[in-house]
């Protein structure tokens, strides 16, 4: 049997905010495989949010983050002196698939080392024979944690808890309501459904008894009025919160039995949460940016006939989310640090 490594070290070029968000399952999965490694989160060619805003997200899931370390871009790395002098790693997981790149990281000192680029050619592990890339990046990633443990990759590992978050999002939304979740924007209005179909979905659940809950980013700060006036007990958690963390958004999802969110960060967010999770899409495919959420459903404007965000059918989001909350009732509650 394969020995455990005690230390790994991953490697990518950079993370903004959605890159971040869009790694965490593999993130969860690698600490799932490997609970008592150190594990080194390096980006080699800029920053990443690891070591920024989403530091506490991942905390206990990254022991060390080496941010924008200058490593994997110029052909005068293969030359000389390791590129991390006096380091080495039982396992590096290389996340990129440029050569160059690649070859400067196999310099680093390790054990074994596991890579996509030039179609696993590198790598000392390999996927069988008929393997076909997924589509999604989180698919490919979750590929290479299959790769280095040997086992189907489980994203299980909790997230940790803020209790600044914690005690916020309990003040928001206090214990003794149902709430349901609302995401109604996105990067672009292009990739949303209309606001007013989520307000009359909201308002069902008003009436049937649950707290309908809004998260509104600040390009969408302006719909705050509309939504209050068309349902007076939704909550809107994010008003009035000075720049409000990751953490905030994540504990607050906690608290909720299921959501509908447009292709967007806070989607992301929600699935982090381990909430019943109804995605929506049009523009964008969901094959590779759907968030990797435990219970998810995928409801798209393709299979309407259309490809705008309009050509989903009211109908068709309120039966995914009814079965939702349906799933969720009898759902495990998720693990948390």
């Amino acid at each position: 049997m394969r020995q455990a490594p005690g230390s790994i070290l991953v490697y990518v070029g950079l993370d903004a905010v959605g890159d971040g968000l869009m790694k965490l399952p593999f993130l969860r999965a690698l600490r799932t495989a490997f609970p008592a490694a150190r594990i080194t989160w390096m980006a080699g060619k800029g920053h990443t949010v690891y070591a920024g805003s989403l530091a506490p997200v991942v905390a206990g899931l990254v022991d060390e983050v080496l941010d924008d370390a200058k490593i994997g871009s110029r052909v005068a790395e293969l030359f000389g002196h390791n590129p991390l002098p006096g380091r080495s790693f039982d396992l590096i997981i290389d996340t990129q698939r440029r050569l160059l790149t690649t070859l400067i990281l196999r310099r680093i000192r390790h054990g074994r080392f596991i890579s996509a680029a030039a179609d696993f050619r590198l790598s000392h592990v390999r996927p069988p024979s008929g393997w076909r890339r997924p589509a999604a990046m989180v698919g490919q990633l979750m590929m290479l944690v299959e790769l280095a443990s040997g086992q189907p990759a489980v994203p299980a590992a909790p997230l940790p808890q803020d209790s600044n978050a914690e005690r916020l999002a309990d003040g928001l939304l206090p214990p003794g309501s149902t709430y349901v979740g609302f995401a109604p924007g996105a990067g672009g209005t292009h990739k949303c459904w209309p606001l007013g179909r989520f307000m009359e979905l909201a308002g069902l659940h008003a009436a049937e008894g649950r707290v309908p809950v809004f998260f509104l980013g600040p390009n969408e700060a302006g719909w705050a009025p509309e939504i209050r006036a068309a349902l007076p007990n939704a909550v809107l958690p994010l008003q009035g919160v000075d720049s409000a963390p990751p953490m905030l958004t994540i504990a607050l999802a906690r608290r909720l039995v299921a959501a509908v969110a447009n292709d967007s960060g806070t989607g992301h967010m929600l699935a982090a949460a381990d909430v019943a999770l109804v995605s929506l899409f049009g523009p964008t495919p969901p094959e590779k940016f759907a968030p990797a959420a435990r219970r998810l459903t995928v409801v798209k404007a393709q299979d309407f006939g259309g490809t705008e965000m309009d050509a989903i059918p009211f109908n068709a989001v309120a039966g995914a989310l009814a079965q939702a909350l349906t799933d969720a009732d009898t759902a495990p509650a998720p693990a948390l640090l």
